[in-house]
C-alpha cells in the first residue's frame, strides 16, 4: 500500500459509492425486474437479508428515509454509516494533505479489527434476514 497516495483510496471509495448511487438513479430498482431478481427469493419464496437493499439505497438517494427503512432497515443503517465514514475519511485526507500533516484516520484503520467488524455486520444482516421471515 506504499505505492498508493493517501488521497487515492478514500477518493476511489467515495467515487465508487457515487457511481453506484448514480446507477440507481438511472435505473429504478422499484420497477420489477429492472435489476434482475433475487435467486434466493425465486428458489425459496423468502426474501434474503439483502432483498430491498437496492431499493433502500435508491430511496436514500431520493431523500426518502422512511421508504429506505421500509425497503430494508438494516441496509439503510449500514449504507448510511459507511457513507458517513467514507466521507469523513476523504475529508480528513484532503485536510491532512493541505496542512502537510499525516492523516488521523489511517492509523486508526491500521489498528481496526476489520475482519471482526465485517463479520459482525454480516451476522447482523443474517439475523435481520431471519427475523423478517
Amino acid at each position: 500500500m506504499t505505492d498508493v497516495r493517501p488521497l487515492d483510496l478514500p477518493a476511489a471509495l467515495v467515487g465508487a459509492q457515487a457511481l453506484g448511487v448514480g446507477a440507481l438513479l438511472v435505473r429504478d430498482p422499484h420497477q420489477p425486474g429492472s435489476w434482475g431478481s433475487c435467486p434466493f427469493l425465486a428458489v425459496t419464496g423468502l426474501p434474503c437479508p439483502f432483498c430491498g437493499g437496492m431499493r433502500a439505497v435508491s430511496s436514500l438517494a431520493h431523500g426518502d428515509l422512511t421508504a429506505a427503512l421500509h425497503s430494508n432497515g438494516y441496509a439503510t443503517v449500514v449504507v448510511l454509516l459507511v457513507a458517513v465514514a467514507s466521507l469523513a475519511w476523504f475529508v480528513d485526507d484532503v485536510r491532512s494533505r493541505r496542512a502537510g500533516r499525516p492523516s488521523r484516520v489511517d492509523p486508526l484503520l491500521d489498528r481496526a479489527p476489520v475482519g471482526r467488524v465485517l463479520g459482525a455486520v454480516l451476522a447482523g444482516w443474517l439475523v435481520f434476514g431471519v427475523l423478517r421471515w
